[in-house]
């Protein structure tokens, strides 16, 4: 068992079976792809397109791809007709033209709202009443035009500071979480990486995005 299997295994020891391990394979090789898929692994996290797509296209079919990065709208007709889940959809831009290359391609795209929990410029996301306005349009239009899209729950990334601060970033979005979950039926929240994936299992996370501690370093990409 080599080094990275071997953490994955620790790692995944540790893990409540119904928390989802989400692999971020941003950067990494297709050949430690390969390794965590050879252990039984299928959720992996990209943040481009353009590397998703690749990995997609040498990569067994039955992975199941997670977009966690910014959305390029121009772009995400490339990935939809594939991806499993995207985590960061924040306007309803976004929410049309998904739901329109679903329409195109018949699927429905699952997605989660990225909300914003800190005050960090590099963290994007939306905020609470944003996020309301954009589940109720849905709700409204659920059965007329927005048939190919559906939102099953929220993301969100925690500041880089004091695991005090992370606490209280965490203990928000859950609320908001199970808000969200008993008015509209959500069941996906997806918080917590390798620096705080246990303060965020503590806040009832159910999908934790881990990349260097399983990786480590970022490789070339392909």
């Amino acid at each position: 068992m080599n080094i990275i299997e071997n953490r994955f295994y620790n790692i995944n020891k540790l893990i409540p079976k119904h928390v989802t391990i989400l692999a971020v394979s941003k950067n990494q090789n297709i050949s430690y792809i390969k390794k965590l898929y050879q252990l039984g692994h299928r959720d992996f996290g990209e943040n481009y397109i353009q590397e998703i797509v690749k990995k997609y296209e040498k990569l067994p079919k039955d992975i199941r791809w997670h977009m966690i990065g910014r959305i390029q709208s121009n772009k995400l007709k490339y990935i939809l007709p594939f991806i499993h889940l995207i985590h960061s959809v924040q306007n309803l831009k976004q929410i049309n033209i998904i739901n329109r290359i679903g329409f195109k391609h018949k699927k429905i795209i699952n997605c989660l709202l990225q909300i914003k929990i800190c005050d960090e410029k590099s963290k994007s996301g939306i905020s609470y009443q944003e996020a309301l306005k954009v589940l109720e349009y849905l709700e409204h239009n659920a059965y007329k035009e927005m048939k190919n899209i559906k939102i099953i729950g929220i993301m969100g990334m925690a500041s880089f500071q004091e695991f005090t601060k992370v606490h209280h970033e965490f203990s928000y979005l859950h609320k908001v979480y199970n808000e969200f979950k008993n008015k509209y039926g959500h069941y996906v929240l997806s918080m917590g990486m390798s620096r705080d994936y246990k303060i965020a299992i503590k806040h009832g996370s159910t999908m934790i995005r881990l990349g260097t501690i399983i990786f480590g370093h970022r490789q070339k990409p392909i």
